[in-house]
């Protein structure tokens, strides 16, 4: 049982890590690369405002194989996750679409973190899921060049919740800043080994930044991914993932 200074402590950092991840969509819909492009530049400036932290090599090296396996699983799901979450932003052209389907998440979570974490199964957690399914209900109003953009935001919330659910069951006992590492470093081989066929499918008409993306990018890599991941993880040793979503939402 967490002392309640610890809770107070974790729920700073989740509140902290939420007011990061509040500019994610803005400064994605800012950002004129595509959606693979983006992705793949935020993930290598994230990963290297980790890697020259004090101890975070060191963390790294200390992970047994099976769970420096297992966060590079998880660290695909999350590249994945960015890809349909920007994705949904693109297709849609709205922000705010994106992250309305993205609510969604605390459904599944209420869901998954019962079977994944073999927790109790709590009722009232999926009643306010649900709640937000009138959410989307609302949504559906909002046009034909919309649909795509929420169903590419559904399937991006799920991978949210089920990537923070797995983070949950694993985190404990780890160094938060490297398993970040681990993860991010993960999702940007993942998408650079997949090139070929991603530009197949969703094709870039460039894959490094010019002029003022830049800037934004090194805000999303550095502030809004590096240092909101690492908060995020940091507080699902003591917060339910189930919270930590509602939070985000």
């Amino acid at each position: 049982m967490a002392t309640p200074n610890i809770k107070q402590k974790a729920y700073l950092q989740l509140h902290l890590a939420v007011f990061l991840f509040g500019f994610t969509a803005v400064i994605g819909k800012l950002i004129t690369l595509e959606q693979t492009a983006l992705v793949w530049n935020r993930l290598w400036i994230a990963v290297l405002g980790l890697i020259f932290i004090p101890g975070v090599l060191k963390g790294i090296r200390s992970i047994k194989r099976s769970n420096f396996l297992i966060f590079s699983g998880i660290g695909i799901l999350v590249a994945l996750h960015w890809l349909t979450f920007y994705g949904s932003i693109k297709v849609g052209n709205s922000a705010s679409v994106t992250l309305a389907c993205l609510a969604t998440s605390s459904l599944f979570t209420s869901i998954l973190e019962p079977i994944i974490t073999k927790s109790k199964f709590q009722w009232v957690e999926l009643v306010l899921g649900l709640l937000v399914i009138v959410g989307i209900y609302f949504l559906s109003g909002v046009g034909e060049a919309y649909y795509w953009a929420i169903v590419i935001g559904i399937i991006s919330a799920f991978l949210a919740s089920l990537f923070s659910t797995l983070n949950k069951k694993y985190i404990t006992g780890q160094n938060s800043l490297s398993v970040s590492t681990i993860e991010l470093a993960a999702g940007f081989v993942f998408i650079s080994v997949c090139y070929p066929l991603l530009q197949n499918l969703f094709p870039q008409p460039q894959w490094f930044p010019t002029g003022s993306d830049w800037w934004w990018l090194l805000v999303l890599g550095l502030l809004c991914t590096s240092l909101a991941f690492a908060l995020a993880l940091e507080s699902l040793k003591v917060i339910s993932a189930f919270i930590s979503n509602l939070s985000i939402n």
